[in-house]
């Protein structure tokens, strides 16, 4: 499978976020993650609909939005409406799976489901025909900077072992301590599209990062 790089805004300048934008085009990345958390869901507020649907006017790239929110079912439209090209909420969020994930392909955009380190990725396996995307985080979600955590690791395997032994070539995306280092363990482990922010926004070389991250 290709691999993906999305390139974490999270961790960019949000005193020039339309120059972090075009840096992150410019130096090949792939897609833009877009992290929606709502102080509730997790410990920390980030930006919404309106950033979004800024940005979205300046990208052409994909926006890949990540809801760490409480009740995502109540926000797919204005996401949505805003520019999301997928939708990626999570599988400990109120709601029931199923209905999300066709709200979400009613707008006739990606869905993905993510599960925190805690959450036993078997608990998204009736869902996984369904999906576009399974984003595994690779630390716990709500602030960047984070440290890898490497008993990640298995579950990804277990996940890309489960999509092939039903025939599925889902998307597996890894979100948090993604640098050069950790990359091609996660990329080995089944993962193709690779969250990154710090180990991108502060590189004087965006590009460079990017390449070594793509192996």
């Amino acid at each position: 499978m290709n691999i993906l790089i999305s390139s974490s805004i999270l961790s960019a300048d949000f005193g020039f976020l339309s120059a972090e934008l075009d840096r992150s085009i410019d130096a090949g990345c792939d897609l833009i993650h877009f992290d929606v958390m709502d102080g509730h869901f997790v410990p920390n507020l980030s930006y919404g609909v309106p950033v979004l649907k800024s940005l979205k006017k300046y990208s052409r790239l994909p926006m890949d939005v990540h809801l760490m929110i409480t009740n995502p079912l109540e926000y797919i439209d204005k996401f949505a409406d805003a520019g999301a090209d997928i939708i990626t909420f999570h599988a400990e969020a109120n709601g029931n799976p199923e209905e999300i994930i066709e709200k979400i392909h009613s707008r006739g955009i990606k869905a993905g489901v993510s599960v925190k380190p805690k959450t036993p990725v078997s608990v998204i396996y009736p869902y996984l025909d369904k999906l576009d995307m399974v984003l595994v985080m690779t630390v716990e979600p709500g602030f960047g900077g984070q440290g890898f955590m490497y008993d990640m690791l298995p579950k990804i395997k277990e996940l890309r072992n489960k999509l092939d032994s039903m025939g599925l070539a889902t998307d597996i995306e890894v979100d948090g301590g993604i640098t050069d280092s950790t990359a091609p363990l996660v990329k080995e482990a089944g993962a193709n599209v690779l969250v990154s922010g710090s180990y991108l926004y502060k590189a004087e070389n965006m590009a460079q990062n990017v390449k070594k991250l793509r192996g």
